[in-house]
């Protein structure tokens, strides 16, 4: 599959899921297309009455909720979300994002370390709210969700709080799937979602390393030699380098020894 930068909300998502053997585009697009036509319902003047109407209808009359399995496949895949009204914080945001669009409402998605909230704006007024749970979240909350996920000295940095591109939200879907499929050890699937987010990302040498993490455990060697080669000589000041560096002595050793 070849990802390009002419990419769009829900489809390319759940071509990628199906791409990848996880949700059938058919079955998340039909879904997709009777939440999309029953919020119209929701269509009233006054636009704040509009987001808690909308909110209220997906999180209590819809059911829509984080999975039990959060950090699995099924929770990061977007058509599965649709279908099951299960997921995680950035495939919630996402379906959220969408339906308000069609009420003519601004949702944008922050992608938090760890967790993806969503913000809304409506005027001057500017809300942030929690894509788990539809509450409303105060910039402090969302200080303390960093610092959950990056230790309690880490800063609330102004790029966290600005909406994420398309491309950035389906880019954290792939990471999400890939981390996915790597606790499932289903690491073909986790291979392809390293060459499909390479392909935008070609700067982020970690993907390389990821990667070879990954061709190891198909026992692909080469690859995995190579990705580990290539960070080595495009990072040489990487805090991580000399851990790397024992990792590619260690695989050629393994190599050797099985041969």
């Amino acid at each position: 599959m070849k990802l390009n930068d002419s990419i769009q909300l829900p489809e390319t998502a759940f071509d990628i899921a199906q791409h990848l053997g996880f949700s059938k585009v058919k079955n998340a697009h039909w879904a997709w297309l009777e939440l999309a036509g029953s919020v119209l319902s929701f269509y009233v003047v006054d636009r704040h009455e509009r987001l808690a109407a909308l909110l209220n209808w997906f999180y209590h009359d819809l059911g829509f909720c984080a999975r039990e399995d959060y950090y699995s496949v099924a929770a990061a895949d977007l058509g599965k979300c649709v279908t099951s009204k299960q997921g995680n914080s950035t495939t919630l945001a996402t379906v959220l994002m969408l339906l308000a669009k069609q009420l003519d409402l601004k949702l944008e998605l922050l992608l938090l370390p760890g967790q993806t909230v969503l913000r809304s704006q409506i005027d001057d007024d500017i809300t942030f709210i929690d894509s788990l749970t539809g509450r409303t979240l105060t910039k402090h909350q969302l200080h303390i969700l960093v610092r959950g996920e990056l230790g309690n000295a880490a800063p609330l940095k102004p790029s966290y709080l600005k909406p994420a591109s398309v491309k950035r939200i389906v880019s954290r879907m792939i990471h999400e799937m890939k981390a996915g499929s790597i606790v499932a050890h289903r690491f073909e699937p986790a291979m392809e979602c390293c060459n499909l987010l390479m392909q935008w990302h070609q700067e982020d040498l970690n993907l390389n390393r990821e990667r070879a993490f990954i061709a190891q455990q198909l026992g692909c060697m080469s690859v995995a030699t190579a990705d580990l080669k290539y960070f080595i000589e495009n990072s040489p000041h990487d805090p991580v380098i000399e851990l790397v560096k024992m990792q590619l002595k260690e695989l050629k050793e393994n190599v050797e020894t099985f041969h």
